[in-house]
């Protein structure tokens, strides 16, 4: 009752003032110190269709949202001014009627019956955090709402107050209230939440719905009867629980906000719903491995630049020693295999080889640097297409000796990327790893490739200018890679087909980092599972566990895949036998050969020989070598574990046949022959 008769006084002595004395009146509102209207708000990070991906809490762990009255449900509005102050549009801050009325009803009843507080008072109570018990209180909340109208529209008061109203524990404002306890924006919210938002500022903790549903329910339902819409209608429960604020894309978050500190608000690319989807994925990938396992994904549209998931590691948190405050798309790491494709693609363009170009797999040394394949083995003489296909290490090094390191350096950069040299210093490593890349990297080079050889910067934020595109690989020479990498076969179980989707995985040296990238004829995603303290996970393998992640991702985008982009009109599509000579088998020009006088030779037919085809096959004879050999056609393997130094291959076709032999120590000899 003290409240209400402070109130009554007050109105008295304003109403003698205004009719007494109003320029004293006017004279005492101006000279009003008003508190700071302008208040700090979250800081947002928004997906490309505007939904909230996450926000900063303001001082004390507050959740305040930026919000305006064109932004929120036109019913509330109208709700709340009918519920809270009829006459806002007519009074200048204080509605001095309405004190009095309300004054004298609780003097009739012995209880508040109706408040006076117009919502420019209120705004001033939640302005200057003040109480209203005392006359003191009552009349500073008055002259600073006076002072208000004289300075700021209808709106902008609306505004204050949408911003500030609380709603219980740390929710301050509609906008927060409405994430918080309907999980949605406030621009649509229906007649029960409406009224329940309308209900909570009066007592935000008492009505809490999580802590006091029952008095939240009455207070809700209170005002749906005062303003007339509860009449035969069965409202819905009252929400149960506080529902967490948006917190998707974390990483990404956390690198806007340090980028661009007096940013309030991040518009990005990022599609909302397959972050989460990613997010989802990261988790499960890395469900049942070994402690401290992490992943990382990144997703985009190569035919915009733009990136749609941007997943830095599964859990925003140092977990099971996964250190997930790491993002792992942008850490440095050796990439493994997946720079071969770039390697080849070089080549392509400089005319060292041509897809159908036959490469010697064989041990081979430069200096003393002698590059092993994954497995220990050598196959001979195959295609540079199956040597891709099979991530073989001999012929990317072989390539990269002939294009120099410090030329593949050259197209990473071209391509966007950022790599970083342990040494300083670029060397034929290079091809396998032997440089420090990021995810994003990674995906910024394979985009390029999907686009053609065009390198175009990925880019986050939807203000974000399209850059210049830049070539760094001819269109050829990029559709040649993309065709050798859509052979290969996807990861068993997958729903994909060989020829939808291209691409590579890689594995690092000692088993530290797992990789696929790959894209389709719209889509770009890559895929890192490791230790973000570069410790090895024995076992881990980037075809065992990233290349089946990738393709699930894809699946995930859409189960519709876009078709990769056809050969260029000057492509030369033949095979070994039609090449131009000097591309029928690449030479390198001083990689030194392992030899010995064991090394296998094929005895017949000689190389060069032109045979007629009889039905019976060719019959093949070899010297030396260890058992057992191995017989390749055309590069593809034949006979396997001869334990034998002759055999009949079933050849009858017409035209070039390449026949190659490797002995179970990986070397090699190998001889072309024509049927007529």
């Amino acid at each position: 009752m003290r409240g209400i008769a402070a109130c009554l006084t007050v109105a008295t002595v304003l109403l003698w003032l205004a009719a007494h004395g109003r320029d004293r009146l006017d004279i005492w509102v101006a000279q009003t110190t008003l508190p700071p209207v302008l208040s700090e708000v979250a800081v947002e990070v928004r997906a490309r269709d505007g939904t909230l991906l996450r926000a900063f809490p303001v001082e004390d762990g507050r959740m305040r949202f930026a919000v305006r009255v064109d932004q929120t449900d036109q019913q509330f509005i109208k709700m709340l001014i009918a519920y809270e102050d009829k006459r806002f549009y007519q009074h200048g801050g204080v509605d001095l009627w309405a004190l009095l009325r309300a004054g004298t009803q609780a003097v009739r009843y012995g209880e508040v019956v109706s408040g006076g507080s117009t919502l420019t008072m209120q705004v001033a109570r939640l302005l200057e955090n003040s109480g209203t018990g005392s006359m003191a209180g009552k009349l500073r909340q008055m002259r600073v709402a006076l002072a208000l109208e004289q300075r700021l529209s209808k709106d902008e008061i609306l505004n204050l107050y949408l911003l500030h109203a609380p709603y219980g524990g740390a929710v301050e404002g509609v906008r927060a209230a409405s994430l918080a306890w309907f999980g949605k924006e406030p621009h649509r919210l229906t007649q029960a939440e409406a009224a329940l938002l309308i209900a909570l500022p009066q007592a935000p903790e008492a009505r809490r719905p999580d802590r006091q549903p029952a008095a939240a329910n009455a207070a809700r339902s209170r005002v749906l009867e005062r303003l007339g819409l509860a009449a035969g209608n069965r409202q819905p429960d009252i929400p149960r629980a506080l529902r967490t604020i948006p917190q998707d894309a974390p990483h990404l978050a956390a690198m806007l906000r340090r980028d661009r500190p007096a940013a309030l608000r991040h518009d990005t690319t990022i599609d909302a719903q397959l972050q989460r989807n990613m997010q989802e994925l990261a988790r499960r990938i890395i469900w049942g491995q070994e402690r401290g396992v992490s992943a990382a994904i990144m997703v985009a549209d190569h035919t915009t630049g733009e990136i749609l998931a941007h997943v830095g590691s599964p859990v925003f948190a140092s977990k099971d020693g996964a250190l997930g405050f790491v993002d792992m798309t942008a850490a440095k790491r050796s990439p493994g295999s997946t720079l071969k494709p770039l390697v080849y693609g070089l080549a392509f363009d400089e005319g060292l080889v041509h897809p159908d170009t036959l490469i010697n797999d064989a041990p081979v040394s430069f200096g003393g640097y002698a590059p092993q394949n994954f497995d220990g083995q050598f196959r001979g003489m195959l295609t540079v297409r199956d040597a891709l296909t099979l991530s073989l290490n001999i012929p990317p090094v072989l390539l990269t000796h002939e294009l120099g390191p410090t030329r593949l350096m050259a197209g990473l950069r071209r391509a966007g990327s950022r790599p970083q040299l342990p040494s300083g210093k670029a060397g034929l490593a290079v091809a396998l790893g032997g440089v420090g890349m990021s995810l994003h990297d990674l995906a910024q080079l394979y985009a390029g490739i999907a686009q053609g050889g065009q390198a175009r910067p990925l880019k986050v934020l939807s203000e974000a200018s399209d850059e210049t595109a830049t070539r760094f690989m001819s269109d050829v020479a990029a559709w040649q890679v993309s065709h050798i990498l859509s052979g290969i076969a996807p990861p068993k179980g997958s729903a994909a087909t060989a020829g939808q989707i291209a691409y590579k995985t890689g594995t690092s040296y000692g088993h530290r980092d797992a990789w696929a990238v790959g894209f389709d004829g719209r889509h770009v995603v890559g895929v890192w599972l490791g230790r973000p303290d570069g410790t090895p996970v024995p076992g881990v393998f980037g075809g065992a566990l990233a290349a089946p992640a990738l393709f699930e991702a894809f699946g995930r985008i859409s189960s519709e895949r876009a078709p990769l982009a056809l050969p260029p009109k000057d492509a030369l599509i033949v095979g070994t036998a039609e090449l131009p000579e000097q591309l029928r088998q690449f030479h390198s020009r001083d990689a030194i050969f392992a030899v010995g006088p064991d090394r296998p030779v094929v005895a017949f037919p000689p190389d060069g020989a032109v045979l007629r085809r009889s039905g019976f096959g060719v019959p093949l004879k070899l010297r030396a070598g260890a058992l057992p050999l191995t017989v390749l056609v055309n590069g593809l393997p034949v006979i396997t574990h001869l334990r034998a130094r002759d055999a009949v291959l079933a050849l009858d076709a017409e035209g070039f046949t390449r026949i190659s032999v490797i002995d179970a120590r990986g070397r090699s000899a190998s001889v072309e022959i024509r049927l007529d």
